[in-house]
């Protein structure tokens, strides 16, 4: 089994910054696929980000289109790590936002079932 936990949500204004983290434990694996994935309410869970194991040199890396240019994903498989670096933050990024992990590596996938461990999520509110 996998755990997953995210951390860094909070409150900030619009234009702001924010840095998640997504810490792994248990049976985890540097070819794991991970991604971020956010929900508002009232709404389904979409994909926000996601980086897959490529040659151990470099990773796939995927961004939604509304993310592009102000979102960076980045993981540090030392200390089994994932980052979400926001910037230029929009209340439409409101939501809480969950780390998961798929034991495929290559490409990761961006619909939640491609994954199978899931954090609990944390809520990320931007005011405008």
């Amino acid at each position: 089994q996998v755990q997953l936990a995210e951390s860094g949500g909070g409150l900030v204004q619009a234009g702001g910054s924010l840095r998640l983290s997504c810490t792994a434990s248990g049976r985890t694996d540097s070819s794991f696929g991970m991604g971020w994935f956010r929900q508002a309410p009232g709404e389904e869970r979409s994909f926000v980000a996601a980086v897959g194991w490529h040659d151990g040199d470099s990773d796939y890396i995927d961004y939604a289109d509304s993310v592009k240019g102000r979102f960076t994903i980045s993981r540090d498989n030392g200390i089994n790590t994932m980052y979400l670096q926001m910037n230029s933050l929009k209340p439409e990024d409101t939501g809480v936002y969950y780390c998961a992990a798929t034991r495929n590596s290559g490409y990761p996938p961006v619909w939640p079932s491609g994954y199978d461990y899931w954090g609990q999520g944390t809520q990320v509110t931007v005011s405008s």
